[in-house]
């Protein structure tokens, strides 16, 4: 199989990411509207970040005008996921795969990008990747800029009902996985208690929301991995 054959079938394994990126991203725009990007600034966000807790830690960050190591921390937590992805994913190329084809294909570690590909049969084929990430990459930077876009010239009132839909894109993540795993219910349920109180706690709430959710992240993290541990079976 060919090169230009791995790559139309990820272009077209793609356009189902890409579509349902561009709804997500579309609000995500509208909130950085309200954080102040122009559109082409949302668009180069989108585009270099491709993740949407990223985005939304960049974003929000960026209006509670923390430092740069705290942004570059919380993104780097928030990604950090994408990591196992990539090591994962790195086991299934063949060995004569280059350093720049793995490199390029790391850049478009997506959650659904990462699920077809590890869900194909044999080794991961670099065109395939760059396939999907034709389009699922350009969907999802351009949605952003049309949602800031739309946040400019839409009345107030639609922009603030559209921004309600980035709070149900995030609900709509975490309730499926904490209804079939106990373990992500109870860190899903302690992240929403302990954020809130650290907003009231003496020495938490002077810092900053960046720092806030650096070290919530970490201790919850910790917690839960020592709590609830994987089994090496899985």
């Amino acid at each position: 199989m060919n090169n230009a054959k791995h790559f139309r079938d990820g272009l077209i394994d793609g356009i189902p990411i890409g579509l349902g990126y561009f709804a997500v991203a579309f609000s995500l725009g509208i909130f950085a509207k309200r954080v102040g990007l122009t559109a082409m600034q949302g668009f180069w966000a989108s585009l270099l970040n491709l993740a949407s807790a990223g985005e939304y830690a960049l974003f929000s960050a960026m209006q509670d005008k923390v430092t740069y190591i705290e942004l570059a921390i919380a993104i780097l937590i928030v990604n950090a996921r994408y990591f196992l992805m990539s090591f994962a994913l790195s086991q299934r190329f063949s060995a004569d795969t280059t350093l720049i084809h793995r490199l390029c294909v790391g850049y478009g570690i997506t959650d659904e990008i990462f699920g077809i590909s590890i869900a194909r049969k044999g080794n991961v084929q670099p065109f395939y990747n760059y396939g999907a990430i034709a389009v699922a990459a350009p969907l999802w930077a351009i949605a952003t800029a049309v949602g800031i876009l739309a946040g400019t010239y839409l009345p107030v009132r639609i922009v603030s009902a559209l921004s309600v839909a980035l709070y149900g894109m995030f609900i709509a993540i975490i309730i499926p996985p904490c209804k079939r795993n106990r373990a992500v219910a109870i860190c899903v349920t302690a992240s929403f208690l302990l954020s809130a109180a650290s907003t009231m706690l003496p020495l938490l709430k002077t810092l900053s929301s960046g720092t806030r959710t650096i070290i919530l992240t970490v201790i919850i993290s910790a917690v839960a991995a020592i709590l609830f541990p994987i089994s090496e079976e899985h």
